[in-house]
């Protein structure tokens, strides 16, 4: 962890260089009025709307909507399957039935889909008006870094009467457990599925229009000083207590549940086209969402903790960290550092732009890379090389300056990839 203490706020960043858009951000949020504590930034951190993604915000009595961002609840679902091995043509088949079957890019289903969204208490501003067109888009994946991806776990020798992994010593040559002093062991490493979405456009249309209110209640209130006149790169707030916290809250909380919901409708209908093509079963999903603000408490105090692009790591709660279309990706464990208010990064985080991608990386080059591992991806046109592997930071790198925020439990290598 790194510190820099030039401004209001300490900023504690648990990496070592950003490009100055970013830090220009960074710095403004640690010289906000009502920031608390410190500023933390995670390891993928990059330039974002008004603030960086990667960054974790605590503030004192007050919510801003930019400091959730435009895809509320967007986040991560994993489930691990008893499948060992998937053979190529399987994968070919199960991406191919997965395209059929979940929209993807700017596609939305041709009918509403009945008895799989959230329950609603009350009245919305947005989210009554946009109810009809949600209901369409849920069970779909966006566009932009949203995928779904079938992954190899990394194998791990075990002892199959008590299961422990690490516990294994050698005693005149022979293996046995620890734990348990058997002696029988087998090789894991299951086929795991990945969904990568968030709340499509209802989120996107409850951030504009509470970030665009917060904005003009800002200039009335004369607390415009550090607003931009750009409104999308605004950190405009809501006093707590006021109407407008109370229902930015109250919708935001829905888009959470909501994408959580389209999360898992697609891995369901991923699920399904698994068991059509093999005798399959499933483990419990593993969830987490980054895009979010919720009171928490932390050095003491109930601050609103505002996470873009961060994703929640108290103490023993299981995450998800992937990497880009080509790297690992990381079930993890949340080792719950007070410094970061319990945060870890939600993925490699860019170093490119996405038009610095496509004017710089070459796609022959982006492709080989990937089919050399063998892997089914999407980079099939100069389009598509802002998702490539080479704009993104280094996952490895990235893992390794968080080993104080989280312990890698499982390794996933890709094997196949859809994106929008």
């Amino acid at each position: 962890m790194k510190v820099i203490s030039s401004e209001k706020l300490p900023i504690k960043m648990w990496l070592d260089e950003v490009e100055d858009s970013c830090m220009a951000q960074i710095k403004n949020l640690a010289n906000l009025p009502f920031a608390f504590k410190h500023i933390a930034i995670m390891p993928d951190s990059h330039t974002g709307y008004g603030m960086p993604i990667g960054g974790v915000l605590a503030t004192k009595g007050v919510v801003i909507p930019n400091a959730v961002g435009v895809d509320i609840g967007c986040g991560m679902i994993a489930v691990r399957t008893s499948l060992k091995e998937i053979t190529t043509e399987q994968l070919k088949t199960i991406l191919g039935k997965i395209r059929l079957r979940v929209p993807v890019g700017y596609k939305h289903h041709g009918k509403p889909q009945i008895g799989v969204m959230p329950k609603k208490t009350g009245q919305f501003d947005i989210v009554d008006q946009e109810f009809g067109s949600a209901m369409k888009q849920i069970g779909t994946l966006g566009g932009g870094n949203h995928f779904i991806e079938i992954q190899k776990e990394v194998g791990r020798t075990r002892c199959k009467q008590c299961g422990d992994s690490p516990s294994i010593y050698n005693l005149n040559g022979e293996n046995e457990c620890i734990v348990c002093r058997s002696k029988r062991f087998y090789q894991d490493g299951n086929i795991w599925i990945m969904i990568h979405s968030g709340s499509r456009n209802l989120g996107y249309k409850v951030a504009k229009y509470y970030n665009n209110i917060a904005y003009d209640l800002n200039k009335k209130w004369y607390s415009d000083t550090y607003l931009p006149k750009n409104k999308e790169n605004s950190l405009a707030f809501f006093p707590m207590g006021t109407g407008e916290y109370n229902s930015y809250i109250k919708e935001m909380n829905y888009c959470l549940e909501f994408a959580l919901a389209n999360r898992k409708l697609m891995m369901e209908r991923t699920k399904q086209i698994f068991c059509e093509e093999s005798n399959c079963e499933f483990e419990n999903a593993i969830n987490i969402h980054h895009n979010y603000a919720t009171m928490e408490n932390h050095f003491g105090q109930n601050v609103m903790i505002h996470r873009k692009g961060a994703t929640s790591a108290r103490k023993g709660q299981l995450g998800i960290i992937p990497g880009s279309q080509g790297t690992k990706s990381y079930i993890v464990r949340g080792l719950g550092n007070p410094e970061s208010f319990n945060s870890c990064s939600h993925g490699a985080g860019r170093k490119m732009g996405r038009n610095q991608a496509r004017r710089e990386l070459n796609l022959e080059e982006e492709q080989k890379k990937l089919e050399d591992k063998g892997i089914l991806h999407s980079v099939r046109s100069i389009k598509q090389l802002d998702e490539s592997s080479g704009a993104y930071k280094d996952i490895a790198v990235v893992m390794a300056n968080q080993s104080d925020l989280v312990e890698i439990i499982v390794e996933l290598t890709p094997l196949g990839v859809i994106k929008g």
